[in-house]
């Protein structure tokens, strides 16, 4: 009988450090680089091509060109609660490495087109190496799938002509691919065209964890994670 424990807290021990090892050995993979932001075919909304007109800034001779690309300015972020060691905790992560091109016509904005948008995973931060190794490894499995991606379908509320300086905001529509499982979503955003030829601004959207199946491996310390989850996007992109 003595034998039988012993071999049983043997196979468990065994077990628990081979599930360790193989917790801390997912999500190794760098971010790939020279990676470039997918080029924006004809509109699958409208059937234009993409515009190429420029905005004249009032009371100077330059144009701002209405081709645009995000810069290492923008980030992807993700927001969730969960309690840590029984206290209620936000939850942050961040990558900088957001793909995506777009084309604003200033006098008439329904002819602007988003192109696909790449995050990379593999460069998700929070504030513990360990939650970071949990996102990048069984969560997201960033070793096989380095890049979530959203390809807009829709756009409502891009209408009228935009300002210099002036905000206008729009939803986008589309689909949102988390390793191999896809849904579609809808982004809220807001963006500004200023007089250096820049555009910014935040896409944001709640998606649930469960559709995408993104389980939270089981941790002593970490209990109660919320089932919804809050993505944005804050963008700056320069003329292309």
């Amino acid at each position: 009988m003595k034998r039988n424990v012993v071999a049983v807290l043997a196979l468990g021990t065994a077990l628990a450090v081979g599930g360790a090892a193989w917790f801390f050995t997912q999500g190794d993979a760098e971010p790939t680089t020279e990676v470039t932001a997918p080029p924006i075919a004809v509109s699958e909304t409208t059937g234009a091509s993409a515009p190429e007109t420029t905005l004249t800034v009032p009371g100077d001779e330059a144009t701002v060109p209405t081709s645009f690309e995000l810069t290492d300015a923008s980030s992807a972020t993700f927001r969730l609660d969960e309690e840590l060691r029984s206290s209620p905790k936000t939850v942050v992560g961040s990558s900088g490495i957001v793909l995506g091109r777009i084309e604003i016509d200033p006098d008439d904005l329904s002819n602007s087109q988003i192109g696909e948008i790449l995050i990379n995973a593999r460069d998700f931060e929070t504030d513990s190496a360990l939650r970071n190794r949990a996102i990048r490894g069984p969560i997201l499995d960033t070793d096989t799938f380095e890049f979530i991606a959203f390809v807009p379908s829709a756009v409502e509320g891009l209408e009228g002509s935009a300002s210099i300086g002036e905000e206008f905001s729009f939803a986008v529509s589309g689909d949102l691919t988390i390793r191999d499982i896809t849904q579609p979503v809808t982004f809220d955003v807001t963006a500004t065209l200023t007089s250096d030829g820049i555009l910014e601004g935040t896409a944001t959207t709640v998606v649930e964890r469960g559709p995408f199946e993104l389980f939270i491996p089981s941790v002593p310390s970490v209990a109660n994670v919320s089932e919804e989850v809050l993505l944005a996007l804050d963008f700056v992109a320069e003329s292309a």
